[in-house]
Parts: structure tokens; C-alpha cells; sequence
């Protein structure tokens, strides 16, 4: 039954995630930002994971309605605890969750944002596919998607795609 993690994410030319405080304004108003093919990827998501500081960032940028209502909803944190209305605080050990959480029965399983909560999760070979999105964007510095010190692993390029200034790259686990 073994449900599928993947990492769907779009990152900097330099390989970043957001600016250094976790804006993600360098991604807006780009173009083929409205035809990502997102909702075709979301509609195979049954669980949503992330860390704590993703789920602080994503509360700023949609204070009016979760982006993510209606799907089983996870945020690693060390500090907050059990359920606020819209996911489930997990204080357990990342590796052993997403063991658990991938023999249930249910849609993929999504990583949202990458760093902290992405590292363990690579480093134990529990991520099977990486659907990355690259923007005409150079930061010159940020949050990285790969933490320094991730484990090295293999990965099969599976599909490239242009979504107007967007070039996603799909990779699978070896």
C-alpha cells in the first residue's frame, strides 16, 4: 500500500526557496506562475505536510482562508501541539510520522517547503519523487531547498516541462 512522498516546490535560479525572512515575493507575478499545472498536481494529494515556520509563512500569505482546507494537514514543530482548526502539530520524531503516515490508506503525500523538515526526510530515502519549478529569479541568497549536510542521493530525471518562465523538472527515487 506504500503511499508516495513528494517534494513540489519552485526554487531560485541559485537554489532557493524564499528570502532569508521566508518571503516568497520574487515568485509572484511571474510568467506561467497561473499555469503551473498545480491544481492537476494538488487534486492527487490526500495528506499535506510541513514545518512549523512553512505553516507560519503560508498563515501571512493567506490570512483569510488555509490554501490547504480539506486535506489531512500536518506541521512538524517543536513547540505547538495538537490540533489549531486547520492541521495537527506533530512533536514525534519526522522519519517515524512519514513511515507510519505512508502505509495508510489515502492520496500522495505532499512535503511543502523543503530545508529542516526536507533533510531527514531525504536522508532516510522517504522521499520518492521531486517536482521542482525553477524561476527566472537569482536571490543571491536564502533559504536553500537542501539543507548543507543532506545525505547524498541518486535520482532519475523523469520529465522536463516549460510552464511560460517556469521550467519544472520532475525526478524520481532510484
Amino acid at each position: 500500500m506504500n503511499r508516495e512522498l513528494v517534494f513540489y516546490g519552485a526554487i531560485s535560479l541559485d537554489g532557493y526557496l524564499a528570502r532569508m525572512d521566508g518571503s516568497l515575493d520574487w515568485l509572484i507575478g511571474t510568467e506561467g506562475e497561473d499555469e503551473s499545472g498545480y491544481e492537476e498536481f494538488y487534486e492527487t494529494i490526500g495528506t499535506v505536510l510541513m514545518g512549523r515556520k512553512t505553516y507560519d509563512e503560508i498563515l501571512g500569505m493567506f490570512p483569510d482562508e488555509f490554501p490547504y482546507a480539506g486535506k489531512a494537514c500536518y506541521v512538524f514543530s517543536r513547540e505547538k501541539k495538537g490540533f489549531d482548526g486547520q492541521v495537527t502539530f506533530v512533536n514525534e520524531d519526522i522519519e517515524e510520522f512519514v513511515r507510519a503516515l505512508k502505509e495508510q490508506e489515502g492520496g500522495r503525500i505532499w512535503m511543502v517547503g523543503g530545508g529542516q523538515a526536507l533533510a531527514p526526510l531525504l536522508d532516510a530515502g522517504l522521499v520518492d519523487e521531486l517536482v521542482i519549478q525553477i524561476t527566472p529569479a537569482v536571490l543571491g541568497g536564502g533559504l536553500p531547498l537542501f539543507s548543507a549536510g543532506v545525505r547524498e542521493r541518486r535520482f532519475d530525471l523523469k520529465e522536463v516541462r516549460r510552464f511560460g518562465q517556469f521550467a519544472e523538472l520532475r525526478y524520481r527515487k532510484k
